[in-house]
């Protein structure tokens, strides 16, 4: 039985979903109606059906722009939730096939991932499937649910809070390197212990890889001189490049923006423990064509051959953790 006051006559449709979801995204009606393809007053027109529908003014012109009504930010998640599903709807083939699919996948990434992975991604998807879009997202405390839920289709990076209850694979292992001014006037060719506790570095203090370097210097009860600490590795390559400061950083991202900028890669006189970077994704969606065929991407990209030899040797390298009891 229908729940009293519901009217499938009432339902949004697909183009009241794009305009609340552009709208919220660009506080602009100008902006909205070019990306709908539409005019202003079409736009208008639209928009004041979903008020009515709503029962709530959605958006308030102000002189920032067009600002959601508490009850716009209480819908705007569910609108998204609703219109992807019917995106999904749309875009369901059987199988995949990169060079005519029409989809978007959205990645979930830790910071150095944006840096040292995404670039190569993009560059093999618009290659083999042109009309495919990457969206890029951040870990954080709702990854897990995004990958549940079909938000997100993919997670890469040092997660720990995923390794129960999700698919995983193994990319590569990681290590701790330092990076400095090729030109440094007191670090050359080696970096000991003595002139490592001397220096002034950066600190990079968020993600889990930042929790195992802390927790390493204080076992070892290494106190580095912190001159600056930055949020991530955005604008780090130019302040090395223009100071002596040092930064302690996992290899595959240290390398990366070596390779870029011209610094000089060193080994880290501290034992810090290395990690595994892996892909991993929700069950409900190991067998989705378009999810398989973007895990097999990543790993054809990165996975190193030594973690492919261990995982053809013992047939885990592709496992699943058992969910956590409740």
């Amino acid at each position: 039985m229908r729940p009293p006051g519901t009217n499938d006559a009432n339902l949004l449709d697909a183009k009241q979903l794009r305009l609340f979801d552009l709208l919220h995204r660009t506080g602009s009606v100008t902006r909205t109606a070019e990306q709908l393809g539409q005019s202003q007053p079409t736009i208008s027109i639209w928009l004041a059906r979903l008020r009515r529908d709503l029962g709530d003014p959605l958006f308030i012109r102000t002189p920032s722009g067009m600002e959601p009504t508490p009850r716009a930010e209480a819908l705007i998640g569910t609108a998204r939730q609703a219109l992807e599903a019917l995106r999904r709807l749309a875009a369901w083939e059987d199988a995949f096939t990169p060079a005519t699919a029409q989809r978007r996948f959205r990645i979930c990434m830790t910071d150095a991932s944006h840096v040292a992975l995404l670039p190569h991604i993009l560059r093999h998807v618009r290659a083999a499937a042109p009309h495919v879009r990457i969206e890029a997202a951040q870990i954080n405390a709702d990854t897990a649910r995004a990958l549940q839920s079909g938000d997100a289709d993919l997670a890469l990076g040092f997660i720990p809070e995923l390794e129960a209850g999700f698919f995983q694979q193994t990319l590569y292992p990681q290590d701790w390197v330092c990076l400095v001014n090729a030109a440094h006037p007191r670090v050359t060719r080696s970096l000991p212990l003595e002139t490592y506790r001397r220096e002034e570095h950066i600190g990079i203090v968020s993600g889990t890889g930042a929790q195992l370097l802390a927790a390493a210097m204080e076992r070892h009860k290494v106190e580095r001189r912190l001159a600056l600490e930055l949020p991530g590795f955005l604008g780090l390559p130019a302040i090395i490049g223009t100071t002596d400061l040092i930064a302690t950083l996992p290899r595959h991202i240290g390398e990366t923006l070596a390779g870029f900028y011209g610094l000089r890669v060193l080994p880290c006189p501290v034992e810090i423990p290395g990690f595994n970077v892996k892909q991993h994704w929700h069950a409900r969606f190991h067998h989705d064509a378009g999810n398989l065929w973007l895990r097999k991407v990543c790993a054809e990209l990165f996975q190193q051959r030594a973690v492919r030899r261990a995982g053809a040797a013992t047939a885990q390298s592709l496992r699943k953790v058992a969910v956590a009891s409740a």
